[in-house]
This record gives structure tokens, sequence and C-alpha cells, in this order.
């Protein structure tokens, strides 16, 4: 079966790449200067989260869900700031069961001087994708492998890019392994290219290896960022959501560090999780958002 990010729009994973997704678009910001933001692997755009392709939003009661019917009031300003974004596509719709993708998350943030470039291989989900990007005139959609068509847009006019990596991960092993060298051959067409790449905390015999192959590979500064609501050796799904960092801007760790731990305590309840910000390639304390 295809992959299809509807199964599991709005869950903790989401949540966690959304929220970090938006911070470094902010970050991005803090100077004037235009960046090209692409996105390889975009998905539909938004999703409806009573439809029954998203299983009724039954992922998202762990994530998004759980987060707008808590009692509890966001301190950091981060998740305040995704949770203004989710509102923002409810209310212009007028449908409260609506759940933005990174493509309308990032699309909805671009500035005159920014442009995007979203990438989907399946037809339908990318006939879906034009439809939620429509307004969008910063934003364009391609029905592509958009890791096949990264060369022809790097480097960029601008000299400044966010690359998002979210693969199906339906072989977990390989593509992780396509995805380091996706990242590489990146860099070397622009060296501070600051990429953000997911990947499932599900296999520690898989995932552990390849943290350990990506450290000895990579010059750039890079950050491992990990959230885990479930036990991390459990076999029975996804048991934490982990997102590389390359070329990071300055101190966005220590930023990371406390949203990711409110997160934690919003949507983990038992507790069984936790979560780290851990450098493997140490920062050269460059603010590559900014360069």
């Amino acid at each position: 079966m295809k992959y299809r990010h509807s199964f599991h729009a709005g869950n903790f994973a989401d949540v966690h790449k959304h929220v970090t997704l938006l911070a470094l678009l902010r970050a991005m910001q803090r100077k004037d200067k235009g960046f090209l933001y692409l996105d390889t692997h975009a998905g539909a755009g938004r999703y409806d989260l009573s439809a029954p392709e998203t299983h009724r939003g039954a992922e998202a009661r762990h994530g998004i869900t759980a987060l707008t019917g808590s009692s509890s009031v966001a301190d950091c300003a981060e998740i305040n700031d995704y949770l203004a974004a989710v509102a923002a596509l409810r209310g212009e719709i007028g449908d409260a069961h609506l759940y933005p993708g990174s493509p309308w998350l990032a699309a909805h943030m671009l500035r005159p001087q920014d442009r995007g470039i979203c990438w989907e291989i399946l037809p339908a989900e990318c006939r879906a994708l034009e439809r939620a990007l429509g307004g969008f005139r910063r934003m364009r959609v391609e029905c592509a492998d958009g890791t096949d068509q990264l060369r022809a847009v790097l480097p960029s006019r601008e000299r400044r890019c966010l690359l998002l990596i979210d693969p199906p991960y339906e072989n977990p092993a390989a593509e992780l392994d396509l995805a380091t060298q996706t990242i590489l051959t990146s860099l070397q067409r622009l060296a501070n290219c600051v990429v953000m790449l997911w990947y499932p905390i599900k296999d520690e015999r898989t995932l552990a290896p390849w943290l350990a192959r990506v450290e000895r590979a990579f010059s750039a500064p890079t950050l491992s960022l990990e959230l885990w609501i479930y036990p991390r050796d459990s076999r029975v799904g996804l048991n934490g959501s982990g997102l590389l960092l390359v070329n990071p801007p300055h101190q966005f760790e220590q930023r990371a560090a406390l949203w990711q731990q409110e997160l934690h305590a919003l949507l983990d309840k038992v507790p069984h999780g936790g979560s780290t910000a851990q450098w493997l390639v140490r920062d050269a304390d460059v603010d590559h958002a900014s360069a």
C-alpha cells in the first residue's frame, strides 16, 4: 500500500514536526533577504480529521486534538504559534476539523521575497495539494519525486534555503540512507542550506546505526531532536518522532529542548516517553538561517 499522509494527520509526530518547522521558518525570516522553501514529500496540504481516510482523527487524538482540548495553556511561544496556525486554517475555511500539512503551514508564512516549491509524486495527493495551495502565489506545486528534482533548483538564486524531507519510510533502512545521500548532495550544491529530515522512532536496531553513520558522514552542524511518548523498544507501532536538523539556527537547540519538554508533558499523560536535543556534529556558532 502506498503511504498517504492523511492516515497519520495531526498525530503527535505531526505536532512535533510542525512546531519545529514553524520555528525554523521564523528563524529564516529574522533576515529581510528572501529564501527558498522546498518540501520533497508534500502530501495533500490539508486534511479533514472527521473523514474516513484519516480514521476520523484517531491518531490526532494523541496529537493536535489533545493539545486543543487541553485545559493547560502552553508556555512556549513556538507551540502557541503552531496552535494559531491551525486555528487560522480552520477559521479561513470555516471547518473545525481541518488540519494543515507542512506545505500549507509554510505557504501561510512566506513573505513577498520568499518562495517555495512542493513536490508530491502521487497524482491524487498532488491534485489535492494544488487545491489546498491555490491561493498562495509564492508556492509552486509539482507532481514529481522531490528527491529527484533537488538538483534542478539548488543552488537557489536566493542563496538561502530551507529543505524539508519527510519520506514515507515504507522501507525505513533504505530510505534513511537515501535521505542521508540527498542531504549530502544538497549541501554540496548549497553549503548553508538548512535541512530538516523527519524520521520515525520505531526500531533502535535500524535507527542507532544510521545516526552513527550520519555522525561520521556529515561535517555541517547537525542536531537530532527526538520526542517519544511510548517506550522506545516497543514494537507495536510508532513510538516517537525524530528530526535531523542540518545547519540549524544559532541556539536553536536551546529553544527546541524547552518546547519538546512541554510537548512531552502535554501529550504523554502516562508518562512512558521523553525528549532529547543532541548534537551529532557540533555547531560552529554560525546562524545559518540568517546567512
